[in-house]
């Protein structure tokens, strides 16, 4: 099975690496099936777990090897990833100020005003931070097509399975909220998968923008790091604090660090 994915183009085992992802946000959202609403603190736990992957994958799989191809080609090799990393961040900022939205727990919609219903605002601003995800999946496995000699299949899997790991309780905190805003367990559901449905179609993006543009790569990884942080920074991690569980999800932050850097480095 192994062999069968590596004969595949890399645009290819991107999308399917997407889908996968994707498929894990919709195994969080099923959550709302259960009987029992799962408990505040379990779920900030992992939201705090989440925030971690997200910045170890940022480093490890994403800064890191930006740095490391930076070598050798006159510039300073901090500066890819220094200009990368900001324009990521910077992205999704202008995305932010252009697109209404409304996170998780909070009472007050971000961006344009707008008369749309809560339940859509909250979907949007899932769906908006789900993005650079897909885009750092693409870009790992469209530096495969480059030959660059520190991208690999087994760290691209590894980020891959890292991201997939995170997006659990990212479903959970869709669908959730979304029942409690009182749509049905299964519009709940549908729509906090549909949250995740656009990392497929990052992951494709990223994975072509780096094969056909290969010198963009060390300034693709960054801005898919720059990105990711920008989204924990500004979403994830003040979700997991907001409700007096602060303690429990720095703790589970520290974990989902240490899992994802044992991914990256065991496996990449």
């Amino acid at each position: 099975m192994i062999e069968s994915f590596q004969a595949l183009n890399p645009a290819l085992q991107a999308l399917l690496a997407g889908i996968f992802t994707w498929g894990i946000t919709a195994l969080g959202a099923a959550a709302v099936f259960l009987r029992q609403e799962i408990d505040r603190k379990v779920l900030d736990c992992m939201l705090g777990f989440a925030g971690g992957v997200m910045i170890a994958a940022s480093f490890w799989s994403l800064l890191l090897p930006s740095i490391e191809m930076s070598a050798g080609t006159g510039l300073p090799e901090w500066m890819p990833a220094a200009a990368g990393f900001l324009a990521g961040g910077i992205f999704l900022r202008g995305v932010d100020m252009l697109l209404p939205h409304l996170h998780p727990g909070l009472s007050h919609a971000e961006g344009p005003t707008t008369s749309w219903h809560r339940s859509t605002l909250l979907i949007l601003a899932v769906t908006i931070h789900n993005i650079p995800e897909g885009l750092a999946v693409g870009v790992a496995f469209g530096a495969l097509a480059a030959g660059h000699e520190t991208a690999s299949l087994a760290a691209a899997f590894a980020l891959t399975l890292g991201i997939g790991i995170q997006n659990f309780p990212e479903g959970m905190a869709v669908s959730i909220p979304l029942r409690r805003e009182g749509l049905t367990q299964m519009k709940s559901f549908w729509y906090g998968q549909l949250s995740g449905v656009v990392e497929p179609v990052a992951a494709l993006f990223g994975a072509v923008a780096v094969i056909f543009a290969a010198p963009l790569l060390p300034y693709a990884l960054a801005f898919a790091a720059g990105a990711m942080i920008f989204v924990v920074v500004e979403d994830v991690v003040p979700e997991s604090q907001m409700h007096g569980n602060a303690d429990l999800a720095t703790m589970g932050a520290l974990v989902g660090f240490v899992v994802m850097m044992v991914l990256d480095v065991g496996l990449g």
